[in-house]
């Protein structure tokens, strides 16, 4: 019961910050809107945020400000809008966020609004924090090599479902991909999930763990080739969470994706090619306090 009241405390506080986007807004007014202290304020927002006050509302900013720069606003313009007092503390703002600059940014971002966010649904979806505006990436055709999977599972749908794979022999003890990498030798590090199975499969799916496979890279036996074609996708980051959390926050981001950002954006699925979870360095807990790794939905324009 409390945490509802808090999160539905907090849902007041982010309805606040939306209409405020482009005003200055004053911590501590905000604090005493929610009827706590400053400091009590900050630990409760962080917590189930994932960001502090401030560091949530510039990002939020960046956000709106970035739908305007794909509209062909210009630069300057924005960045006095929304508080920037500078070209270049609006670019280095931007960067730390996203990490390219706006100028190329605006050609990899989605068209519709920034997403309002409910944080009850939110919190339902375990997601670990907020889930950030796409990134919209058109690849070309590209090869991946590895080790299938046959998953009995009730109510298949798209990857999202497929959390039990980490449960396989070999998979569990990192012992398929130290063999990925040692035989097929990628250049770039990373394995790719996918899975293989048509949307009409009920009861199980066939799921590829894989890495890349370079041009002219001779196959050992028992390894599965796939050509994936050339497409648009719309690439998720899952929320910056500690390693046991990890697990809920992908799922969690699955289901935002499929039940929050599809509907209310310009796109839909595009059947034709694979959606796919791509695993870099950056979900190696060993190395890093907190982790995320990617989802990749093929997209189209809705029709």
């Amino acid at each position: 019961m409390i945490l509802i009241q808090q999160l539905r405390m907090l849902q007041q506080v982010i309805d606040y910050v939306e209409e405020h986007i482009k005003d200055d807004i004053d911590p501590e007014y905000v604090a005493k809107m929610a009827g706590y202290s400053p400091y009590h304020f900050y630990r409760v927002f962080q917590k189930h945020i994932g960001y502090t006050l401030m560091d949530y509302v510039v990002k939020r900013r960046l956000q709106y400000a970035l739908h305007e720069l794909v509209h062909g606003k210009k630069v300057i313009q924005i960045a006095m809008d929304y508080g920037f007092e500078t070209h270049a503390g609006f670019t280095k703002a931007f960067k730390k966020c996203f990490g390219i600059p706006p100028s190329l940014y605006k050609i990899h971002c989605p068209k519709s609004l920034p997403q309002k966010l409910d944080l009850i649904s939110i919190h339902q979806k375990n997601t670990g924090g907020i889930v950030m505006q796409p990134m919209i990436v058109k690849r070309p055709p590209f090869t991946v090599a590895g080790k299938t999977f046959e998953i009995k599972m009730g109510n298949v749908s798209y990857t999202r479902d497929a959390p039990a794979i980490w449960d396989q022999e070999g998979l569990a003890d990192g012992s398929i991909e130290r063999m990925l990498y040692k035989t097929v030798a990628p250049n770039k590090h990373g394995e790719y999930c996918i899975n293989l199975s048509p949307c009409a499969a009920e009861d199980k799916f066939t799921y590829l763990f894989a890495v890349e496979l370079d041009e002219d890279t001779l196959l050992p036996d028992g390894l599965t080739p796939l050509q994936l074609p050339e497409a648009t996708y719309a690439v998720f980051r899952t929320p910056l969470v500690e390693v046991e959390k990890f697990a809920s926050a992908i799922k969690g981001t699955w289901n935002y994706i499929v039940e929050d950002w599809f509907p209310q954006s310009s796109y839909e699925m595009d059947e034709t090619a694979y959606d796919f979870e791509y695993y870099d360095e950056h979900c190696h807990y060993w190395d890093y306090e907190k982790v995320y790794m990617e989802i990749h939905i093929p997209i189209k324009e809705r029709g």
